[in-house]
């Protein structure tokens, strides 16, 4: 590990972990746990606590859930060990899983422990180096694009994931269950989204095929090679992965695909797609639908959708640091984004 690998910082006071405890139950259990014992934090994300395990050269990570209460069925361990022990085998974008501890005398949380991948990490913004080449952007937006087709397309059996999920009734537990985080995290300052929920009930698609769902599909859960941007090297963040509707991702990520003439206030929450070069929202949805097979004929409702999703999804957060769970300052202006979501969705239904 370079010292000055720039994901990776001291770990927050507040998010220390039970050394004591952590390192002997993971000596025991893996491979190559020979080496001197440390322990830092990747400093990324927004949700899942990230840190990086080493013993001497070998490395590890090891994922835990946020502080303070989570939403049932979010931020499931147990669900990512049971995605990541088999999906590399055939989807080698995403990092092994070895080993899941569900044991409360170790830990009072279920963490798992990782394959560490490498690579660079694309947040708001395209490095500088990189911002003046359109084609490399284009390549970038195709990448994604691909990436969630061949995804989408993994015969899910074949790795002993076909109990992952219930596709019957998918949709319409997704809009339900997100409606209830939705209620459960609203703070007083937050705009109301009856309107945006109507809509998404009285029109509910039927679903055009089952694939794997991540859930979580956007360009800063990957890592990136270093000199080409435009190659992956891992798709990590697999807590929610499913069985479902794989339309659900490609709304999702058209949701974090801001266009140049969309307002400023998406470039907060979205991709860099607002640079020159990347393909418009049209154009992704072109690729993908040739990719996959897959009828893209409602991708309205997988849009506005995934615009309450991700409003929800940044409540959830945003109601953690105002309740005192958290004291990240990353996350106060996530309620004024939250507002901005829910006023774009109401205007598109």
């Amino acid at each position: 590990m370079s010292p000055n690998d720039p994901e990776v910082i001291d770990v927050r006071p507040e998010e220390r972990l039970d050394v004591a405890r952590i390192e002997p139950y993971l000596r025991e259990r893996l491979l190559n746990a020979t080496g001197t014992f440390s322990l830092r934090q990747f400093g990324g994300g927004h949700a899942n606590l990230t840190y990086l395990v080493t013993f001497g050269d070998d490395e590890y990570v090891l994922r835990r859930p946020p502080l303070g209460p989570v939403p049932e069925r979010s931020h499931d361990m147990r669900r990512e060990h049971a995605v990541l022990s088999q999906l590399y085998r055939v989807f080698p974008l995403a990092p092994r899983s070895f080993a899941l501890c569900t044991d409360r005398s170790v830990s009072d949380v279920d963490f798992v422990i990782e394959e560490r991948k490498r690579g660079i990490a694309i947040r708001r913004d395209l490095p500088e180096r990189f911002r003046a080449d359109p084609a490399l952007a284009r390549r970038i937006g195709e990448m994604l694009v691909d990436t969630l087709a061949s995804l989408h397309t993994v015969d899910a059996a074949a790795v002993g994931l076909s109990e992952l999920g219930k596709p019957d009734g998918y949709v319409e537990r997704q809009l339900t269950g997100w409606v209830g985080r939705w209620e459960a995290a609203c703070t007083p300052d937050t705009t109301a989204a009856d309107r945006v929920i109507a809509w998404l009930r009285d029109n509910l698609p039927s679903s055009p095929a089952t694939g794997i769902v991540h859930n979580d599909y956007k360009l800063d859960n990957m890592l990136l090679d270093g000199d080409d941007p435009a190659v992956i090297t891992a798709l990590l963040d697999w807590d929610m992965c499913t069985l479902g509707d794989p339309l659900v991702d490609l709304g999702y990520m058209l949701v974090l695909w801001p266009e140049r003439d969309d307002p400023k206030a998406w470039r907060a929450t979205g991709m860099p797609t607002w640079r020159d070069g990347f393909p418009t929202r049209a154009e992704a949805t072109a690729r993908y639908a040739a990719k996959t097979g897959f009828d893209v004929g409602s991708v309205q409702w997988y849009y506005v959708f995934n615009i309450f999703r991700f409003a929800a999804i940044l409540q959830q957060i945003y109601a953690r640091f105002e309740r005192g769970q958290t004291h990240d300052e990353r996350f106060r202006p996530f309620g004024a984004q939250v507002n901005a979501l829910i006023l774009a969705a109401t205007a598109l239904v």
